[in-house]
């Protein structure tokens, strides 16, 4: 939709864009398939994908190989961390996300927590990280329970996790999971507040979670919650200007992961249009450069030592109140 609107309105440097586009179903072989022919066949100038850790991981090492900016959408720090010379990301990592949940719960009197996590990257990634960031923050993980990919009945592990009677809980997984670890919480009566990642990101957690995500809080982007958003804040207007458009057209809410996708897509025109060329050294030198520049997900300032370009505090707080993500009080 906007690489459409922003062929009307000329492109880049007179030029149009050419969207060339695969879906890799969120599997790492045919992700790695697809950088070879993406760099092989279609002679791309720059690549935005990876929706996954494990998709962008076995994708990017091509792209390093043959000096192909590549804008990550998925969220494990392992990405940019160490720097690769070729790769960025818009996402909020999964460390800022354990981070911010740990803060909150910190700021509210609380040390004892419990973690659930399933087998996927991202989730391996965000427990690893909680369980290392634990004492700069004061947080004792009483539990830290897995499980299997697949699985449809949290229960048992979310057992073991109240009899460790923490304070909060925080679920590391994404997806349609997340959903189940909620709803598993609301029936075995648990009572600690349950937090989840940026791996949610979308109403689809909450709708599939039948109720039991209302209560429930999720570090996530702004745009969740685009209601409660000031318009001083300075993302306050790339995120008007996505989110009407998107809700617009397709008649669902925005979610964070079409954040990010856009995030990227606009890092690349400006990264382009400053470049004046598609020389892929100078791309990724104007990328590198790109300082205060607003998107959706946060303000971005990237550097030779930061491919990430977001601080804390371009993740919020969100809780589900009346089936709605609204920050937290």
């Amino acid at each position: 939709m906007f690489v459409a609107r922003i062929n009307k309105e000329g492109g880049i440097n007179g030029h149009p864009i050419e969207l060339i586009l695969y879906d890799s179903k969120t599997n790492a072989k045919d992700a790695a398939a697809i950088a070879r022919r993406l760099i092989d066949q279609d002679n791309v100038d720059l690549v935005v994908g990876g929706t996954s850790t494990g998709e962008t991981m076995a994708a990017l090492p091509y792209f390093e190989e043959t000096g192909t900016p590549f804008i990550s959408l998925a969220g494990s720090t392992i990405i940019i961390d160490p720097v690769k010379k070729y790769v960025f990301k818009t996402p909020h990592t999964d460390l800022m996300s354990v981070e911010k949940a740990f803060e909150r719960i910190g700021q509210e009197g609380l040390s004892k927590v419990g973690l659930l996590s399933g087998a996927g990257g991202y989730d391996q990634s965000f427990r690893k990280n909680a369980n290392e960031a634990a004492a700069r923050y004061k947080m004792q993980i009483v539990a830290d329970e897995q499980h299997g990919a697949g699985d449809t009945d949290l229960t048992p592990q979310l057992t073991k996790i109240r009899a460790a009677a923490p304070d909060a809980v925080i679920y590391c997984g994404a997806g349609a999971s997340s959903s189940i670890a909620a709803k598993n919480y609301r029936q075995l009566g648990l009572k600690p507040k349950l937090y989840l990642t940026v791996g949610v990101g979308s109403t689809a957690y909450i709708e599939g979670s039948e109720g039991a995500a209302e209560g429930t809080r999720v570090t996530g982007s702004a745009l969740l919650a685009f209601k409660d958003l000031s318009p001083n804040d300075p993302i306050y207007a790339p995120t008007k200007t996505f989110v009407e458009a998107y809700e617009g057209a397709f008649k669902e809410p925005a979610s964070n992961f079409g954040g990010y996708a856009y995030d990227a897509l606009m890092i690349a025109v400006a990264a382009l249009k400053k470049a004046g060329s598609t020389d892929k050294e100078k791309i990724r030198e104007a990328i590198e450069s790109l300082q205060k520049f607003p998107g959706v997900t946060g303000v971005y300032s990237y550097s030779a030592t930061n491919h990430l370009g977001l601080t804390s505090e371009a993740l919020r707080v969100l809780e589900v109140r009346d089936s709605q993500y609204r920050f937290a009080n």
